[in-house]
Protein backbone atom coordinates (compact mmCIF):
# COMPACT_ATOMS: atom_id res chain seq x y z
CA UNK A 1 0.00 0.00 0.00
CA UNK A 2 1.08 3.30 -1.08
CA UNK A 3 0.52 6.72 0.69
CA UNK A 4 -1.83 7.75 -2.15
CA UNK A 5 -3.76 4.16 -1.86
CA UNK A 6 -4.31 5.64 2.05
CA UNK A 7 -5.25 9.08 1.27
CA UNK A 8 -7.95 7.63 -1.34
CA UNK A 9 -9.26 5.26 1.23
CA UNK A 10 -9.20 7.99 3.69
CA UNK A 11 -11.16 10.24 0.99
CA UNK A 12 -13.42 7.77 0.33
CA UNK A 13 -14.51 7.16 3.92
CA UNK A 14 -14.65 11.18 4.69
CA UNK A 15 -11.87 10.51 7.50
CA UNK A 16 -8.99 12.96 8.17
CA UNK A 17 -5.67 11.74 8.69
CA UNK A 18 -2.97 12.94 11.34
CA UNK A 19 0.21 11.01 12.31
CA UNK A 20 2.92 11.02 15.15
CA UNK A 21 6.24 9.93 14.55
CA UNK A 22 9.28 8.61 16.57
CA UNK A 23 11.61 6.74 14.56
CA UNK A 24 10.53 7.69 11.50
CA UNK A 25 11.81 11.43 11.52
CA UNK A 26 8.52 13.00 9.75
CA UNK A 27 8.89 10.14 6.84
CA UNK A 28 4.83 9.10 6.74
CA UNK A 29 4.14 12.85 6.77
CA UNK A 30 6.19 13.93 3.69
CA UNK A 31 5.26 10.45 1.76
CA UNK A 32 2.03 12.12 2.56
CA UNK A 33 2.18 15.41 1.67
CA UNK A 34 4.27 14.04 -1.98
CA UNK A 35 0.75 13.21 -2.96
CA UNK A 36 -1.02 15.81 -4.78
CA UNK A 37 -4.05 16.82 -2.79
CA UNK A 38 -2.97 15.15 0.24
CA UNK A 39 -4.33 18.12 2.13
CA UNK A 40 -7.89 17.39 1.85
CA UNK A 41 -7.04 14.27 4.42
CA UNK A 42 -4.10 14.71 5.67
CA UNK A 43 -4.23 17.49 8.71
CA UNK A 44 -0.66 17.08 9.53
CA UNK A 45 1.74 15.38 11.89
CA UNK A 46 4.20 15.40 14.94
CA UNK A 47 7.73 14.29 14.79
CA UNK A 48 8.17 13.27 18.59
CA UNK A 49 11.81 12.16 18.56
CA UNK A 50 12.63 12.85 22.24
CA UNK A 51 10.04 11.99 25.06
CA UNK A 52 10.32 15.24 26.25
CA UNK A 53 8.62 16.12 22.94
CA UNK A 54 5.96 12.93 23.61
CA UNK A 55 5.01 14.33 27.39
CA UNK A 56 4.21 18.18 26.01
CA UNK A 57 2.95 18.37 23.01
CA UNK A 58 1.49 14.71 22.43
CA UNK A 59 0.48 14.63 26.10
CA UNK A 60 1.90 11.14 26.99
CA UNK A 61 2.21 11.05 30.53
CA UNK A 62 5.41 11.01 32.31
CA UNK A 63 4.90 8.13 34.20
CA UNK A 64 3.87 5.80 31.21
CA UNK A 65 7.36 6.95 29.97
CA UNK A 66 8.97 6.35 32.99
CA UNK A 67 7.39 2.90 33.23
CA UNK A 68 7.38 1.19 29.88
CA UNK A 69 10.32 3.65 28.32
CA UNK A 70 9.69 5.53 24.63
CA UNK A 71 9.79 2.30 22.83
CA UNK A 72 6.54 0.32 24.15
CA UNK A 73 3.00 -0.53 23.07
CA UNK A 74 1.49 1.86 25.55
CA UNK A 75 3.62 4.81 24.73
CA UNK A 76 2.62 4.07 20.78
CA UNK A 77 -1.07 3.86 21.91
CA UNK A 78 -0.69 7.37 23.60
CA UNK A 79 1.08 9.04 20.93
CA UNK A 80 -1.55 7.89 18.59
CA UNK A 81 -4.44 9.15 20.97
CA UNK A 82 -2.60 12.36 21.75
CA UNK A 83 -2.08 13.30 18.18
CA UNK A 84 -6.29 12.55 17.62
CA UNK A 85 -7.04 14.76 20.14
CA UNK A 86 -4.59 17.79 19.22
CA UNK A 87 -5.72 17.73 15.78
CA UNK A 88 -9.05 16.83 15.58
CA UNK A 89 -8.44 14.38 13.19
CA UNK A 90 -10.71 11.48 12.54
CA UNK A 91 -8.29 9.21 12.66
CA UNK A 92 -4.04 9.14 13.98
CA UNK A 93 -0.74 6.74 13.30
CA UNK A 94 1.64 6.64 15.47
CA UNK A 95 5.53 4.98 15.38
CA UNK A 96 8.11 4.52 18.08
CA UNK A 97 10.92 2.45 17.74
CA UNK A 98 14.66 1.94 17.44
CA UNK A 99 16.20 2.14 13.56
CA UNK A 100 19.31 2.10 14.69
CA UNK A 101 22.65 1.81 14.63
CA UNK A 102 22.57 0.89 18.10
CA UNK A 103 19.95 -0.43 20.93
CA UNK A 104 18.13 2.41 22.73
CA UNK A 105 19.09 3.08 26.27
CA UNK A 106 16.41 0.43 27.38
CA UNK A 107 18.09 -2.63 25.65
CA UNK A 108 14.93 -2.63 22.68
CA UNK A 109 17.16 -4.20 19.53
CA UNK A 110 17.57 -2.46 16.36
CA UNK A 111 14.47 -3.13 14.40
CA UNK A 112 11.73 -3.03 17.55
CA UNK A 113 8.92 -0.30 16.12
CA UNK A 114 5.59 0.03 17.31
CA UNK A 115 2.78 1.17 15.35
CA UNK A 116 -0.72 2.15 16.50
CA UNK A 117 -3.51 3.74 15.65
CA UNK A 118 -6.39 5.75 17.23
CA UNK A 119 -10.35 6.32 15.81
CA UNK A 120 -13.46 7.28 18.05
CA UNK A 121 -13.40 4.06 20.00
CA UNK A 122 -10.58 2.32 19.44
CA UNK A 123 -6.75 2.49 19.97
CA UNK A 124 -5.07 -0.42 18.20
CA UNK A 125 -1.10 -1.26 18.28
CA UNK A 126 0.92 -4.12 16.59
CA UNK A 127 4.52 -4.95 17.51
CA UNK A 128 7.06 -5.35 15.18
CA UNK A 129 10.53 -6.83 14.31
CA UNK A 130 12.25 -5.15 11.38
CA UNK A 131 15.25 -5.65 10.13
CA UNK A 132 17.85 -4.40 7.78
CA UNK A 133 19.27 -1.02 7.48
CA UNK A 134 18.07 2.26 9.51
CA UNK A 135 16.66 3.28 6.03
CA UNK A 136 14.93 0.19 5.55
CA UNK A 137 13.56 -0.16 9.12
CA UNK A 138 11.97 3.04 8.52
CA UNK A 139 10.55 2.78 5.24
CA UNK A 140 9.13 -0.64 6.27
CA UNK A 141 7.75 0.99 9.85
CA UNK A 142 6.29 3.57 7.27
CA UNK A 143 4.54 0.61 5.32
CA UNK A 144 3.16 -1.22 7.90
CA UNK A 145 1.65 1.72 9.14
CA UNK A 146 -0.15 2.33 6.14
CA UNK A 147 -1.08 -1.33 5.91
CA UNK A 148 -3.06 -0.54 9.85
CA UNK A 149 -4.70 2.03 8.48
CA UNK A 150 -5.84 0.04 5.32
CA UNK A 151 -7.02 -2.63 8.00
CA UNK A 152 -9.02 -0.39 10.04
CA UNK A 153 -10.62 1.25 6.88
CA UNK A 154 -11.73 -2.73 5.26
CA UNK A 155 -13.11 -3.30 9.32
CA UNK A 156 -10.17 -6.24 9.61
CA UNK A 157 -9.31 -5.40 12.82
Amino acid sequence: MTAAEVLALCRQQGLTLTTAESCTGGLAAKELTDVPGASAVFVGGVVSYWSEVKAKVLGVSRPLLAEYGAVSEPVARAMAEGARRLTGADVALAVTGVAGPDRDDRGNDVGTVFIALAAEGATVCRPLALSGSRDEIRRDAVSAMWALLADYINKEI
